[in-house]
């Protein structure tokens, strides 16, 4: 092989490199949201898996989306999973099933106990925003309680099912005390602050009264936000839902019904046929998103991974009760607090 040869493909090695790496770096950006050169670049495309086949020859779509678990807008997943809050997955869903021409309808599954308040309340906004494009029927699984019920106020439509438990309408805060334990001990503890509710729900020392009437009040603002959201989906004044159902209480999915609360008693095909029939598209395919997770995505958790300390924490509850941040409030059930 002469030289010429020889030097126009190590020329053509070069640029081939050079231009894999910087798509590889485009991909990596665009997944985390980064930029290259100040120019904004396209959030990932979720796939799609088809859940209910249509018919051959029509290109309509119902997208499913779920929401499982306690919400939270911190990142949730591990190693090859959607590393991603759940606010930012079911805002990323949202967005893509609302610019897609061929999606008709939107049925979203809440299996929740509900969760973060601001969490929350950005998701039902995202809700709602997409049922002001495009029909949204929320079904309920076997809870949609707290947070999961706000959520589904934003949508067109409500169905939950005979054993579905619901509504949990409140908010909840708490935080933990330990200054007798400390006194036991003998330990102590000296605070500095700038003003005099800087540590309110201190656990070191007791709450004072205007500490108790402060924080309580934070509440109250939240709750009459809650009973506002319900009031002006459900059609129902918030005197009277704070008077019967807004206690805070778990109903089933036939009080719900009789409460107002949701629209229809049904399982997850009656949401399908409710999307289809308000979407006027009969005919139409039940599809599902999913990500796939690139190689460097993949690289990026498990570097993270890398980097945690180990720690070794013990969990009583088995796994059944959610991590709850100390001094955020909630939208959840109080057994969930426990």
């Amino acid at each position: 092989m002469n030289k010429t040869v020889f030097g126009c493909l190590i020329a053509a090695l070069v640029v081939f490199l050079c231009l894999s790496l910087g798509l590889n770096l485009v991909q990596f950006a665009a997944l985390f949201g980064e930029n290259i050169a100040g120019m904004p670049l396209p959030k990932e495309k979720l796939t799609e898996k088809i859940e209910v086949e249509g018919k051959s020859d029509v290109m309509d779509k119902i997208v499913h989306l779920d929401l499982d678990g306690v919400i939270s807008s911190m990142s949730v997943g591990g190693f090859l999973e959607n590393a991603l809050p759940s606010v930012e997955v079911m805002k990323r869903s949202l967005e893509q099933a609302v610019a897609d021409e061929n999606v008709k309808a939107i049925v979203l599954r809440i299996n929740s106990p509900g969760g973060e308040v601001t969490a929350s309340d950005i998701i039902y906004a995202a809700v709602k925003k997409a049922a002001e494009v495009k029909p949204v029927v929320v079904y309920m699984d076997s809870v949609a309680a707290s947070g999961g019920y706000y959520v589904a106020c934003g949508a067109n439509k409500v169905i939950a099912s005979e054993t579905t438990l619901t509504a949990s309408i409140g908010v909840i805060m708490e935080s933990m005390s330990y200054h007798e334990l400390f006194g036991k001990v003998g330990l102590g503890s000296q605070t500095f602050t700038s003003g005099a509710f800087k540590d309110t729900l201190s656990g070191a020392r007791p709450m004072r009264d205007d500490e108790k009437v402060y924080v309580q009040n934070l509440v109250n603002t939240m709750y009459d936000r809650f009973l506002g959201i319900v009031s002006e989906a459900r059609k129902v004044p918030k005197d009277v839902l704070r008077n019967t159902v807004a206690d805070g209480r778990v109903v089933t999915g036939r009080q719900a019904l009789e409460a107002k609360l949701v629209d229809q008693i049904g399982y997850l095909e009656d949401a399908y046929a409710a999307a289809k029939e308000l979407g006027s598209c009969p005919d139409a395919m039940v599809v599902k998103y999913q990500s796939n997770p690139s190689f460097f995505r993949a690289l990026g958790l498990a570097q993270s991974k890398a980097q945690t300390p180990t720690k070794v924490e013990l969990d009583i509850t088995g796994g059944a009760l959610p991590k709850l941040q100390p001094g955020l409030m909630y939208y959840l059930p109080g057994a969930y607090l426990h």
